[in-house]
């Protein structure tokens, strides 16, 4: 909005950046978040060495929000990782995820007639241009679901439960009578991303994802945004069903459009569901991953018997993030149930033996309104999902909302000599 020419004021109650999504530093903060009385043994070493995300996601190295830091030069604040590793868990153990043809021959997965079968798929898919009807080979991408282009490669359930949950990082099996163009877009995302560094398709920032909003305050602050934090939001000041202003310790901020998070606005939002995260600590590489010191698992809902994937992330020292020779594993996932912590049991099998557990419930909100008339544009909750996708999608919605137009990546390039004056240097 800074960058669109907006006038911008950004309030926060509290005194770090990032709100919810914020990385927690020094460790004693953390336990005492959580309410854990003892604090960290002396092992966890020094607690200015960590920074924990309280919410754990990664960046798709071709996606939406990596478009966005390149585009709006926010990169420039930010130094980034690739994660070493991405693996979908089945029958209790764990594999790497094969996404290109080599790696799919290769997989102990699938047996030699699947890898034959799921390697014509992979190569239906790279080819696959919904502008051009000759690479559709029968299929029609608005109206063929999921489920037909499967069968038209006879995969199975196995193959299908890795492909939609693993590449195309579905959380449920809805997708599977949905027309196939979303599906074969998000492998071609994650294949993409992939292609860029080999490893895995994710990025992650070094000193945790509360780098991230810093670098959006200080590109907004380049364009005369104000940030202010410690301000508490006393009450959103309203005039005909219209928002004219924010109330905080007495005095009025007048504004014309106001973005917020649900928590701000308790009576515009509905509850949508729970998620479960569990931060573990752990001073040990997670087994079977090649002694990765970053990689993301991949539960399939199918393999557990329930509706909704469940996820590991897990980063390392390797990435500021923790004191030398410890492991940050975050298990998340949809809450199903009225026993969240058995729910993610399969998961936190996997990391065993686990230092220090930090259990989080939190409800997700939706907004009740779409802001037309009252110009409050509420995002969601972060959901459970460990990629930025799903948040992109709900920035470019608000964006949309607010300004009546789409978001445009190529508008957000920032011009040369907009700001720096790069020419007369």
């Amino acid at each position: 909005m800074s960058v669109n020419g907006k006038k911008v004021l950004h309030m926060d109650r509290n005194p770090y950046y990032g709100g919810e999504s914020s990385s927690i530093t020094p460790l004693e903060e953390l336990y005492k978040r959580f309410e854990i009385a003892d604090g960290p043994a002396e092992s966890m070493g020094r607690g200015r060495d960590w920074n924990v995300d309280l919410i754990p996601k990664f960046l798709m190295a071709n996606g939406q929000l990596v478009k966005m830091l390149l585009y709006t030069e926010v990169t420039r604040y930010l130094d980034f990782k690739v994660v070493e590793g991405s693996f979908v868990y089945k029958g209790g153990k764990i594999y790497k995820v094969p996404s290109t043809e080599t790696e799919a021959l290769a997989s102990n997965l699938m047996g030699m007639f699947e890898k034959r079968r799921f390697r014509k798929f992979l190569v239906f898919v790279a080819n696959f241009d919904e502008n051009d009807s000759k690479t559709f080979e029968g299929v029609d991408p608005k109206s063929t679901n999921m489920r037909d282009v499967y069968k038209k490669f006879d995969l199975g359930q196995d193959v299908i439960d890795f492909t939609g949950h693993a590449l195309a990082l579905y959380r449920t099996d809805d997708y599977l009578d949905q027309p196939c163009l979303e599906t074969i877009n998000r492998i071609k995302l994650y294949s993409e991303s992939l292609a860029r560094y080999g490893k895995s398709p994710y990025l992650y920032p070094l000193y945790g994802l509360g780098e991230l909003p810093q670098g959006f305050a200080r590109l907004s602050a380049i364009y005369g945004g104000t940030y202010m934090l410690n301000k508490c939001v006393d009450e959103i000041v309203m005039e005909k069903g219209k928002v004219v202003g924010v109330k905080s310790e007495g005095e009025v901020a007048r504004c014309k459009q106001l973005i917020c998070d649900p928590s701000y606005v308790p009576d515009r939002v509905r509850k949508a569901g729970q998620v479960i995260r569990v931060i573990c600590i752990l001073s040990h590489p997670i087994k079977n991953t090649n002694d990765a010191n970053s990689c993301q698992i991949i539960i399939p809902q199918n393999q557990v018997n329930r509706k909704s994937d469940i996820y590991v992330c897990m980063i390392s020292y390797a990435h500021n993030v923790a004191a030398q020779g410890k492991y940050i594993a975050i298990v998340s996932t949809t809450v199903e149930t009225a026993e969240p912590e058995k729910e993610i049991e399969p998961a936190l099998e996997l990391l065993e033996p686990i230092d220090q557990k930090f259990v989080a419930i939190s409800d997700l909100y939706e907004s009740t309104e779409d802001g037309s008339e009252s110009q409050v544009f509420c995002s969601r909750s972060y959901d459970a999902t460990t990629h930025f996708e799903t948040t992109c999608n709900d920035i470019k919605d608000i964006y949309k909302r607010m300004t009546g137009t789409d978001f445009d990546f190529e508008n957000m390039k920032r011009k040369q000599n907009d700001v720096y004056g790069e020419e007369d240097q």
